[in-house]
């Protein structure tokens, strides 16, 4: 069997279950808690197509077609550690309308928000001496770590840790908050979205992503039926905007097939503009490619079992060999052509990040907020119908 390898730049996104592992957790049949039918994401008594004239990206009918959503990637993660509740709360304030937890899995199985399974870039577990055993070199989705990783921990073991800023070099105003907070339970984060809402007076969706599913169905940690029975186990998960991502196929037609099609959720087809196989394909000796996936024919494909499709910006509009950016490709027009959302990642506010044309003299690590709306708004343009950002505050700016 060939072994995938992917690009470091790739690191943002995991590759979930393998094609035979999702075959054989689908061989059963799955009661969502507390729900008549499997896979019903409404709550008991609601009706069977409820009233979303709030839900973000639903007009009322009649109405002109609402802006493009503003999805806070991993909270606020340009102004607070990822994937904390501080971090959540910030983009919230900030005015987006997801945010979106990574989803991992303790060594007894619950759901944590992490970008990924190898914690010692985003927590402070490399300062525990109790852990220092832990540390290991491991291989998953063909990036090689060594230091210590979420499956190795158990979820009392992971709450003594603390959450750090994953790149301070870039965000020293997001490091000064490091050591302040716990990692998040998926459960923990569903219920402070809630919480946040119901104080806000809006709806606030919740947009997750499963990491990993092929290594931790390896371990015997699958993740898809644990994320079914927590989704049908909150009321508001039931009710409100759920968009559930992945970079595999066969997960989210096994998702779909547990879900159906219900008014609160989308499914998610995150992909990448490179001739690299889904993780799934590649492990069941499949050809499929992204860039076969992000063709006409493709994009068809992708519309038979998921509402969106979710390419990197650089898909959208291409860079010059200069830095700057060129002409904007099809890939939105072929899309909604499709009948697919396109929703692209991610949009950063440091020079860094930044297409030639919008940087400053500040320096490569500064922070440009002008520089990050002007690029937004250039993306914007294309018709894309909502976008990652690290800083939804400047994604709101865009938007106007």
């Amino acid at each position: 069997m060939t072994t995938l390898y992917l690009p470091k730049r790739l690191s943002r996104r995991g590759f979930l279950q393998t094609a035979a592992a999702l075959a054989a957790t689908s061989a059963g049949g799955l009661l969502l808690p507390g729900l008549a039918q499997a896979g019903s994401m409404l709550a008991p008594g609601a009706p069977a197509t409820p009233d979303l004239s709030g839900m973000p990206g639903v007009a009322p009918v009649g109405t002109a077609q609402p802006k493009p959503l503003i999805f806070g990637h991993r909270g606020a993660s340009a102004l607070r550690p990822e994937h904390t509740l501080a971090s959540y709360a910030k983009a919230i304030a900030d005015g987006a309308d997801y945010v979106e937890p990574d989803l991992v899995s303790t060594r007894d199985g619950v759901l944590v928000a992490r970008h990924e399974a190898f914690l010692s870039e985003t927590t402070d577990v490399a300062s525990h001496p109790e852990f220092a055993s832990r540390k290991t070199r491991k291989t998953i989705d063909g990036e090689t770590h060594e230091g210590w990783f979420v499956d190795d921990f158990t979820l009392a073991e992971l709450k003594t840790l603390r959450a750090v800023e994953r790149i301070p070099q870039y965000r020293p105003g997001s490091a000064q908050y490091n050591g302040m907070y716990q990692v998040a339970t998926f459960e923990e984060i569903i219920d402070f979205v809630a919480a946040e809402a119901a104080a806000r007076g809006r709806i606030v969706g919740i947009v997750p992503e499963l990491k990993h599913s092929t290594y931790f169905a390896s371990v015997g940690l699958p993740l898809e039926d644990r994320f079914l029975a927590i989704l049908g186990a909150h009321d508001y998960t039931r009710r409100n905007p759920v968009e559930i991502q992945s970079f595999e196929v066969a997960n989210l037609k096994y998702l779909r097939g547990k879900l159906g099609r219900r008014a609160n959720l989308r499914l998610m087809q995150l992909v990448i503009g490179e001739n690299v196989r889904p993780m799934d394909v590649a492990a069941a000796g499949g050809t499929l490619t992204f860039a076969q996936m992000c063709t006409p024919a493709g994009l068809r494909d992708i519309a038979q079992y998921a509402d969106v499709v979710a390419p990197p910006t650089r898909s959208i509009i291409p860079l010059n060999k200069d830095g700057t950016l060129a002409a904007p490709s099809s890939l939105v027009d072929d899309a909604h052509q499709a009948g697919l959302r396109v929703e692209p990642w991610t949009f950063r506010p440091e020079n860094h990040f930044l297409a030639a044309d919008f940087r400053n003299s500040a320096g490569d690590a500064a922070r440009n907020e002008a520089g990050s709306i002007a690029e937004m708004k250039r993306y914007i343009a294309t018709g894309i119908d909502g976008f990652f950002t690290d800083d939804p505050a400047l994604g709101r700016a865009a938007l106007g």
